[in-house]
């Protein structure tokens, strides 16, 4: 059954929520970043604005630091709503302007949960400050952000969530930052969600107004942004109010106010941002899902190489144990002063004529206790466990030390990882007490016959037992030189003193028995610092829970609902970046109307030619009584002034632009009167016209 649009976004949801991605491999952190953006985009713009597809467009004004972005938007509004930052970083909550009779949609948390609501002036970054103004027309919203390039991290923070939750960005930079990599890096990532973008260049000086965003415009079509308008607004003197004059940003305003009056196309506008940032969101899947398999694969090599060190650490340690090791040192000479004179063994070639006669004599109650041979045995073999455990230890952290994921499990278990674990002494010790005392039983029940019981006793159990210990260690594999004729020796004495008692092939079963029960007593102990290890890093970090493929198939379901969905509204999918066709709106006559994506923009008594099909003539207003405002009457000039007016696409300013000589470029002041009273000129060859900051003719407002 196929899912809905939003029930697979919000189970995409939960399965990031879900991914840790713990272990530091050289890709998790930029992912995990990257899943926390995905996250606070899916909360604070796709899943509120798929569930009010037809609130308010959104359109966040950010940029760079001293761009003008409140200045900006107070003067479009013609009140002061957002108050100018002049020491920075500027701390202050955003501001969200709105008309009052859309107030319902932003007083609520539908859109940026995180943000607290405050109806007044507020310096805490998390406040969203909302004014609902009637300056600005029904169906649209502007959002003051914070610098994008603050010094202040949770300002650029803030800043990037915003952005992320707009349906449109107004992109404000300055002519000395236009070219600064900071906004760029924004923008780009706008092309690569398909967001709707509009950039101002503010603060353009009159002398630079043909170069500056000419070369902008240039920049903008290298950069995927040929689509998007491009305005530009002169570096003017403010008033008392600290607002622009009329004419600096009645492009700005003219062009909005169209975009507002069209319900349609805001529609389309939303549609086109949403589609872009789930296709972004989509996209980023296999990412994920590679990153998950890393995850789990490393933690799964860092256990293998552990296992694989402590596999070959017990293989050595079960072959000292029975290659005549142990039988040197203190154990020999114990062993030796048990079976008699210290001559005994040096001489064994000479004497084993004698030997019957020796261990006549032993069972006949002539032997030194055993106990200290007993007590030497221990001694060695906790010397050999306890250095195969801290050897095994050591390997492992070294190891681990070259990989940054073996690094940072050490570093988070704290103290000194490369330490066994503090009783593991005490483990030892009795796990070969716990061994010694399994030898004393099988040799206290291998024999049934009365006289086998009858020599047990008469040597005595731990005799017997300390006898089948050295057999046990008997091979001599691990020795070189004279040590392999005394080891051998020692062995043989026991063996012989074993068979007189026991018999060949009840020796031969008391033997083996009594080295796998060896073996299994010091291989669990050695390992449990293994599983101490463990303990203290792998096992605290989990693998990660989502499968991997899940994540590829929950994207793979939710682009197909997307593309049916996108399919049906006649949007193209993963569409362009920006605006598909952007209207020069100081040119429109009084009833024109914005372009739609794919559609010209027409004048005065035109019909719409739609290229989906649907009714030409179907837009909307939200607001106001006419669905558009021109700022020029058919055949009267821009509006007096100096600087660049209007907003043609990136495109066609810098082909405009580029079709002029430096010559041609001619900056006036000029009247905006009356057809006749006054000159109008254009700048040459530039996509938009003239106007001037002086003029006491007002624009019409919203």
């Amino acid at each position: 059954m196929a899912i809905s649009l939003g029930d697979g976004l919000e189970q995409f949801q939960g399965l990031l929520r879900r991914t840790r991605l713990a272990v530091p491999t050289p890709e998790a952190g930029a992912i995990r970043e990257q899943i926390t953006d995905d996250l606070k985009q899916l909360d604070d713009y796709i899943l509120p604005r798929l569930a009010t597809i037809e609130a308010p467009l959104l359109a966040v004004v950010g940029g760079s630091t001293g761009a003008g972005k409140s200045t900006l938007v107070n003067s479009l509004l013609r009140q002061v709503v957002s108050r100018p930052g002049v020491i920075r970083p500027t701390t202050k909550a955003p501001v969200l302007i709105h008309h009052p009779d859309d107030s319902t949609w932003f007083s609520d948390d539908r859109v940026l949960p995180g943000l607290a609501r405050s109806i007044t002036e507020s310096s805490n970054p998390r406040d969203l400050h909302t004014v609902a103004s009637t300056a600005l027309p029904r169906g649209l919203a502007l959002l003051d952000a914070p610098d994008i390039d603050s010094v202040d991290s949770a300002n650029r923070k803030l800043a990037s969530q915003l952005l992320a939750a707009a349906d449109m960005w107004l992109f404000v930079t300055s002519a000395a930052r236009y070219a600064d990599a900071v906004p760029w890096d924004y923008l780009t990532s706008a092309v690569g969600r398909s967001a709707a973008v509009a950039v101002v260049v503010d603060r353009v000086p009159p002398a630079a107004m043909g170069p500056v965003p000419k070369h902008l415009a240039g920049m903008m079509i290298e950069r995927g942004l040929g689509s998007s308008p491009l305005f530009a607004v002169p570096e003017v003197p403010v008033d008392e109010a600290g607002l622009l004059p009329q004419a600096a940003v009645a492009p700005i305003h003219a062009w909005l106010t169209a975009l507002a009056g069209d319900q349609r196309t805001r529609a389309r506008i939303v549609m086109k941002t949403l589609d872009g940032a789930i296709a972004s969101l989509t996209s980023q899947a296999p990412r994920i899902a590679t990153a998950i398999e890393h995850q789990n694969n490393t933690l799964a090599q860092l256990r293998d190489d552990a296992e694989a060190i402590f596999a070959d650490i017990v293989t050595t340690l079960e072959n000292k144990t029975n290659d005549g090791t142990l039988l040197r040192g203190e154990v020999l000479l114990r062993w030796q002063d048990y079976v008699g004179a210290g001559a005994f063994m040096r001489n064994l070639e000479s004497r084993i004529g004698r030997l019957r006669d020796r261990i006549g004599r032993v069972l006949r109650g002539e032997p030194k206790a055993a106990s200290e041979v007993t007590v030497a045995v221990q001694s060695e073999l906790e010397t050999l466990v306890l250095e195969a455990g801290e050897r095994g230890v050591a390997r492992v952290t070294q190891i681990w030390e070259a990989d940054p994921a073996g690094r940072h499990l050490l570093e988070q278990a704290g103290g000194d990882p490369s330490r066994v674990s503090s009783d593991y002494a005490s483990q030892v010790d009795n796990a070969i007490r716990q061994w010694q005392s399994d030898v004393m039983e099988l040799v206290s029940t291998a024999g049934s016959g009365k006289r086998t019981q009858a020599r047990v006793a008469a040597l005595g159990v731990n005799a017997v037992g300390v006898a089948l210990m050295l057999v046990v260690f008997a091979h001599t594999g691990g020795l070189a030189g004279a040590e392999i004729g005394v080891a051998g020796g020692t062995a043989v004495v026991a063996q012989k003193m074993l068979e007189l008692i026991f018999g060949d092939e009840a020796i031969r079963r008391l033997t083996r028995e009594a080295t796998e029960k060896l073996h299994r007593r010091i291989d669990a102990v050695v390992i449990g610092q293994r599983d101490y290890l463990f303990s203290r890093t792998l096992d605290r970090v989990a693998p990660e829970e989502v499968d991997p493929a899940t994540i590829l198939d929950c994207a793979a379901d939710i682009d197909a609902v997307r593309s049916d969905e996108v399919t049906r509204l006649g949007l193209p999918v993963a569409a362009t970046p920006g605006l598909e066709t952007i209207v020069d709106s100081t040119h429109l006559p009084p009833t024109a109307t914005p372009a739609l994506p794919g559609e010209k923009p027409v004048g005065s008594g035109d019909k719409r030619e739609p290229v989906d099909g649907s009714t030409p003539g179907e837009a909307d207003s939200l607001g106001g009584d006419e669905p558009f405002v021109s700022l020029e009457e058919p055949g009267e000039s821009s509006p007096e002034g100096t600087g660049w007016s209007g907003g043609r696409d990136a495109a066609e300013s810098a082909a405009a632009s580029e079709a002029a000589t430096s010559d041609d470029i001619e900056i006036r002041n000029v009247d905006a009167r009356k057809p006749g009273e006054g000159a109008s000129p254009e700048l040459s060859g530039n996509a938009v016209t003239t106007g001037d900051e002086g003029t006491d003719e007002p624009v019409k407002e919203w």
